[in-house]
């Protein structure tokens, strides 16, 4: 089996998926070439499923999905049909790739011009030339690996960033309750646990202070007159 040489980023990186392949595609194509596949995306843990689906390959990796037409046989005089193709398939999908299998030079400048010629927009489809089928696939997978990775950081970034908000909330939270006449900050913690936020404790009886906490009936009361009588929250606070 054919293995990239440099996969072990992917296999350890943390971000693997599912892997679907158009049946249509996979019955044009050698069952060797097919065998590496299976074992390339195996390797990578990546699960393989074999679809009815427009695209060649839709790869669901990190939360993403990324949508590849894989062009094995590039035809210099025919080149209309794969750009018409990735032309109806751009609309579909947020994320669409061509890998295109251009081992000569004559094919690379045919697939150049034609690129410019039938005006593909490459802000929505990307296009990436390879000189075999494994470094085609490959690149495929890199790709699509690549863009799970984006994601599942920029997921990791905004929930350190909510922490990060949670965090200053609660400091904001205590430093409001504690500041309540012989409220110390652990009864402020019981109070976050149990009750929630600021609004909730200024809406909350003393009955259910009591039932809902370890404080005791005197700070419950006190709470509770504080949040409700004008004359005890403008007032100096008792220490």
């Amino acid at each position: 089996m054919i293995l990239a040489q440099n996969d072990y980023s992917i296999r350890n990186s943390g971000v693997g998926g599912v892997c679907m392949m158009s049946n249509r595609w996979r019955d044009e194509q050698h069952s060797s070439f097919i065998n590496f596949i299976s074992g390339f995306l195996s390797s990578n843990s990546f699960r393989l499923n074999i679809v009815p689906i427009a695209p060649d390959f839709i790869f669901n990796c990190g939360g993403v999905s990324v949508a590849s037409i894989f062009m094995i046989n590039y035809d210099c005089n025919n080149p209309g049909p794969i750009f018409s193709r990735a032309e109806k398939l751009k609309n579909q999908f947020g994320h669409l790739y061509v890998v295109a299998i251009l081992p000569t030079k004559e094919q690379s400048d045919s697939f150049i011009h034609s690129h410019l010629r039938y005006g593909m927009d490459i802000s929505r489809t990307t296009f990436v030339p390879a000189l075999d089928l494994e470094m085609g696939f490959e690149k495929i997978v890199r790709i699509a690996h690549a863009r799970g990775v984006c994601k599942r950081q920029d997921i990791v970034s905004k929930l350190q960033a909510e922490r990060e908000r949670s965090v200053q909330g609660l400091d904001v939270f205590l430093r409001v309750v504690s500041s309540i006449p012989h409220v110390q900050t652990h009864d402020a913690n019981a109070l976050f646990q149990t009750i929630g936020s600021i609004e909730a404790i200024a809406k909350a009886s003393k009955e259910s202070i009591l039932e809902n906490t370890d404080i005791s009936s005197e700070k419950a009361d006190v709470i509770s007159r504080f949040f409700r009588d004008p004359k005890f929250y403008l007032g100096p606070k008792i220490s």
